[in-house]
């Protein structure tokens, strides 16, 4: 069961394959593994005390930052995330970053915002698209079209306790007037955007 791999100078943390979106650009339709790792399906979710052991035994002095993500979003676990975010504050100086899809605070049906204070360093979110049709048809959630509006809405309200939130999008899976329009919106929320590439292998 591979609960951690490496991506660059990143120690990256598989904790769960639930996931409230089916997105059609996903690495996950893309083979067993990801960047070269063992398989990613995971048998069971791991404990948060296996999660921490497995952090241990990569020895994160090695890496630059330690990364949650996986075939999965890590939020479905998000008790579980950050108490491993606890530890890891408490016997490593890595940077955390969290990889999401944005809706936290839709699962456990609570604004948790405030509980990623201290914790996370950097929150990725993916915005995918530039309003709640097009995000659907792209990202298949679970929670329909109002998704889009509810990962913004996270957007904005984690800001106040993570240093830096950034909203992503992959270039290939956007019009030019849609890529335009999602940089309209990051502007109009005062979060940055990073266009990432396509990564079909």
């Amino acid at each position: 069961m591979t609960i951690t791999y490496t991506v660059g100078d990143g120690l990256y943390i598989n904790m769960t394959n639930r996931c409230t979106n089916r997105c059609d650009f996903c690495i996950r339709h893309n083979g067993e593994g990801a960047y070269g790792s063992d398989s990613l399906w995971l048998e069971r979710e791991p404990t948060k005390e296996e999660v921490l052991a497995a952090i241990e035994e990569a020895d994160p002095t090695q890496y630059r930052e330690i990364v949650f993500c996986g075939y999965g979003e890590p939020t479905c676990r998000l008790d579980d995330m950050l108490w491993v975010c606890r530890e890891i504050r408490v016997r490593w100086n890595n940077p955390i970053r969290l990889n999401t899809n944005g809706h936290a605070s839709l699962i456990h049906k609570y604004n948790t915002a405030p509980e990623f204070k201290g914790l996370v360093d950097v929150l990725s979110i993916s915005l995918n698209e530039c309003d709640a049709e097009k995000y659907d048809a792209i990202c298949h959630s679970a929670y329909g079209p109002a998704a889009f509006d509810a990962m913004l809405k996270f957007a904005q309200d984690v800001k106040p306790y993570v240093s830096e939130v950034v909203l992503s999008v992959v270039r290939q899976f956007l019009s030019p007037e849609s890529l335009a329009e999602c940089e309209r919106i990051c502007r109009e929320i005062d979060v940055p955007i990073k266009i990432r590439e396509y990564i079909a292998n």
